[in-house]
């Protein structure tokens, strides 16, 4: 759907006759796409793009290719970001990918052409927060154990490897920071298979991670799955204190 947006908005650019108007809205406000996506072409002829979905949020775009690979690449780019920045969530995530019990992207830093994305496998699926409310429901018990223990394993860890970027930050653990808006379902098993988009992930609040389990969806906070969430957590900490 957005790859259909995108280029209906890309190609009527050109009924702009000015060159620099036209330019500065392919650029600006429509983030340089098709260039991005035909770098990306050129790098990896033998896949097949004529099956590609594009995907936008956060500070990112990106691009799943024929169901196998994402590549996400940041919206506009700026030269003053240091390079740290622009890898910052491939660091976090490579430091949980044996912490976590759920799957996480495991990132490769890829240059096509200009521009430099982040490509991981494509983890099929289908986003909890486009279920109905009553699936939700039904499910918020078992998708809440998976989530409180996805929680407490990343919350209470200390991955030496990604130690400065607390940057003296108040918090009391790590946390993924957007867990409401990237909860991958296996459609078949109706199982969590995976946890998406690290962007936003970072040192802060136990009460934080837990509010955006819920915080931009009325229908994921109307479902219960918040609590579910909270009351498995609650359970875990009471069994194993000692490794709060």
């Amino acid at each position: 759907m957005w790859k259909l947006f995108f280029e209906i908005c890309y190609f009527s650019c050109a009924l702009i006759p000015s060159r620099r108007v036209r330019e500065r809205l392919r650029t600006k406000q429509l983030f340089d796409w098709y260039n991005k996506y035909n770098a990306l072409r050129k790098k990896f002829p033998e896949l097949n793009f004529r099956h590609t979905r594009m995907i936008k949020g956060g500070w990112n775009i990106g691009f799943i290719v024929d169901k196998k690979y994402v590549f996400k690449i940041r919206k506009h780019f700026d030269s003053s970001i240091p390079a740290d920045k622009i890898t910052r969530e491939k660091r976090i995530t490579d430091a949980f990918q044996t912490i976590s019990p759920i799957r996480i992207p495991k990132i490769e830093i890829v240059q096509a052409g200009e521009y430099t994305f982040y490509k991981y496998d494509f983890i099929p699926g289908k986003n909890l927060n486009f279920f109905s409310q009553h699936t939700i429901e039904k499910h918020s018990w078992e998708w809440g154990k998976q989530l409180a223990e996805f929680i407490y394993a990343v919350h209470n860890s200390r991955p030496t490897a990604i130690e400065e970027l607390r940057e003296n930050k108040v918090g009391d653990g790590w946390n993924h920071n957007d867990i409401c808006n990237n909860v991958i379902v296996d459609k078949k098993t109706m199982k969590i298979s995976g946890l998406i988009d690290w962007e936003y992930a970072g040192w802060g609040l136990l009460e934080t991670e837990f509010r955006n389990t819920a915080a931009f969806s009325k229908k994921v906070r109307d479902s219960g799955l918040q609590i579910a969430i909270m009351s498995y957590y609650k359970s875990m900490t009471e069994t194993i204190p000692e490794n709060k």
